[in-house]
């Protein structure tokens, strides 16, 4: 059962928390060039929606464990005309059928997730063979006296933070389920301590 910290302060903890504006510069790179039916991943509370382009976008589908956050999520700020569904779910186990959508959004999610490793491969799954897997996400950095210290802080900062991890690959573990890598950069972000602050973002295809 969650605790009145999960499920009271940490959705308004993360909601201000994944808002900053160096993470906002980080959606706004990758959300709007999702096309056709997408599934976003980790909604949250809804801070990507604000980035959709209703031209090239269909609908989009959120899932999200959080009631607190789906709440957040369903009223955030969005584009006239955007269809928004927002679900209760788990990234590990994603209730659609194979090759449902044209896209999957993930942002600011994998650090947190039980298993990115079965993450990946539900989001592969529930991808059309052309479909495209876009992300932004922070994990352990490649400078090894970071690293370090995201292993040292990572015990503390875990339960404090709704999970999230600092230490988890990006792109290598995106690579590893099975998704063709076409685009990805890298970089600290600003304004950030560097243990929080390694972002890895870009596309990949279905493999």
């Amino acid at each position: 059962m969650a605790s009145l910290y999960d499920r009271y302060v940490l959705p308004h903890v993360i909601a201000c928390a994944c808002g900053a504006g160096p993470i906002r510069h980080q959606r706004a790179k990758v959300v709007p060039r999702a096309r056709g039916r997408v599934l976003e991943l980790g909604i949250g509370g809804g801070l990507n929606l604000a980035f959709y382009d209703p031209v090239r976008v269909d609908s989009v589908t959120g899932v999200d464990p959080s009631e607190g956050l789906r709440r957040k999520a369903m009223k955030a700020p969005r584009a006239d005309g955007l269809i928004v569904d927002v679900l209760e779910g788990e990234a590990e186990a994603l209730p659609f059928e194979a090759s449902s959508f044209d896209c999957v959004v993930c942002t600011f999610t994998l650090c947190s997730v039980n298993s990115p490793e079965v993450a990946l491969a539900e989001a592969r799954r529930v991808l059309r063979p052309d479909g495209q897997f876009l992300f932004s996400e922070h994990g352990l950095s490649p400078d090894p006296g970071v690293a370090r210290w995201q292993r040292r802080i990572e015990p503390v900062w875990t339960p404090l933070a709704g999970g999230c991890h600092l230490t988890r690959p990006v792109s290598a573990s995106i690579a590893a389920a099975g998704f063709d890598l076409t685009e990805s950069a890298c970089m600290y972000l600003p304004n950030t301590p560097r243990v929080l602050g390694w972002s890895e973002w870009g596309e990949a295809r279905r493999g």
